[in-house]
């Protein structure tokens, strides 16, 4: 699970470094909240949940976890994907972009309620003096 959460937000690195790149060189920003959104919710996020789990594997194996990843990987490209054509075409898509907002959301607290429920002190400190007597 953490190892695909890195990639793909590795992925999303360069879809946010790209499209910032091409605002810059042609001078339209008019997809400034996308830009912002992917580098935030697919990039940092992403590599952040990623991180967590790599740390914290029995959080990662639950089935909150699961939920979670495809919550977050399926809606976070459609939500970009419907503001960009909000900004770009029509005010329409405003219905997929709520929609799709509010999966991402609802994915981000099952995260935290994971974590909530799978990390704790005693579990923390555990690891970290395994980790020191392994090392």
């Amino acid at each position: 699970m953490a190892v695909w959460f890195l990639r793909i937000a590795a992925v999303y690195l360069s879809i946010g470094v790209v499209l910032g790149m091409t605002m810059g060189i042609i001078h339209d920003f008019t997809l400034t909240s996308v830009h912002a959104h992917i580098n935030l919710l697919g990039w940092l996020s992403m590599a952040a949940f990623g991180l967590i789990y790599h740390f914290y594997p029995r959080a990662a194996e639950t089935v909150l976890a699961k939920i979670h990843f495809w919550l977050h990987n399926l809606f976070v490209p459609v939500m970009q994907g419907s503001i960009a054509l909000q900004l770009t075409v029509s005010e329409a898509f405003l219905p997929v972009t709520i929609v799709s907002s509010l999966l991402v959301v609802i994915g981000v607290l099952l995260f935290t309620v994971n974590l909530l429920i799978q990390v704790n002190a005693k579990h923390a400190a555990t690891q970290q003096k395994s980790k020191q007597v392994s090392g």
